[in-house]
């Protein structure tokens, strides 16, 4: 799944390749994949697209009318685009798209945007749960899960106090799912939880209010550095890279049955129904294997 490293340097990526370019048409294939009718997807053509932006896992492109400038009264009239590529989604840049309109069916492909002069791109999805969403909306606040975003991580205001105050507010809830929870904290996925909690020496399933001052510095520095090295990493990368550049980085997420590299000891996993998580008991939980359950507890 793209996370905040990725969707920030799709957004980097389109702001050099896309940003002044005008739609010229928008292929709509797959209708489960919008999830806003008015406007229509379709009434982008003829906008151009002035800035690319993000909100946690969200894609933000602004699309201008012809003729309107910044700071004029037409800026009101803008459209956004707003994606969520979810767990198997993900934008593909080509040089040469087809011009012939794609015919509706299975396949991957859910939304194509022309630009002019063969560029373009494609929003995709893998696998059969089509979750992939694109919005055009007026306001991206417009869109619930926008609006309903905890702070993000990167983000100048989020200081330590900030992440005290989200794990205070969190009660007894489990580290994994309060780093996961997109109305705690914005971006962060089931991989890059898996990392910051491995870089923090800290159990996916400690309880927030159980941590320590100590352990709560050390897990807001694992939040900052390991998102921040990921977005760098990415950086300047082209958007078909940006998938194996995540993997070939990751410490215990995806490692299953692999030496964890700070330790040796072997990365374990706990599955659940759709999902699971990687960790290194020496690392994470004083040596002891979790429950591979739902609501895991450390074995006695």
């Amino acid at each position: 799944m793209p996370e905040l490293p990725e969707v920030e340097a799709l957004a980097e990526f389109l702001r050099e390749e896309a940003v002044g370019r005008t739609v010229t048409r928008v292929d709509a294939v797959a209708i489960s994949a919008l999830k806003t009718f008015q406007p229509p997807i379709t009434d982008l053509a003829g906008r151009t697209i002035a800035a690319v932006g993000r909100y946690g896992k969200f894609l933000d492109l602004t699309m201008r009318a012809q003729g309107s400038t910044e700071g004029s009264a037409e800026v009101a009239g803008d459209l956004h685009l707003i994606v969520h590529l979810a767990r198997a989604g993900w934008l593909r840049w080509s040089t040469s798209l087809a011009e012939k309109p794609p015919r509706p069916g299975k396949g991957p492909l859910a939304v194509r945007v022309h630009l002019g002069d063969g560029m373009g791109f494609d929003l995709t999805e893998a696998g059969t749960q089509k979750r992939l969403a694109t919005y055009v909306v007026t306001d991206p606040a417009l869109v619930p899960g926008v609006s309903r975003l905890g702070p993000d991580p990167l983000a100048d205001e989020f200081t330590e106090q900030a992440l005290g105050d989200v794990l205070k507010a969190a009660g007894r809830a489990q580290l994994k799912g309060i780093l996961t929870d997109q109305a705690r904290i914005a971006g962060i996925g089931n991989a890059y939880s898996d990392e910051i909690l491995h870089a923090a020496r800290l159990s996916p399933f400690k309880p927030a209010n159980g941590l320590s001052g100590a352990e709560t510095a050390t897990l807001y520095a694992a939040v900052r550095s390991v998102l921040t090295d990921a977005a760098v990493r990415a950086r300047g990368l082209a958007a078909k890279d940006l998938k194996a550049e995540k993997k070939t980085n990751l410490a215990v997420h995806g490692r299953t049955g692999q030496p964890c590299p700070v330790c040796g000891d072997t990365v374990r996993e706990v599955s659940f129904a759709d999902s699971s998580l990687q960790y290194c008991p020496t690392c994470q939980t004083g040596g002891k294997p979790l429950a591979d359950r739902r609501l895991s507890r450390l074995l006695k």
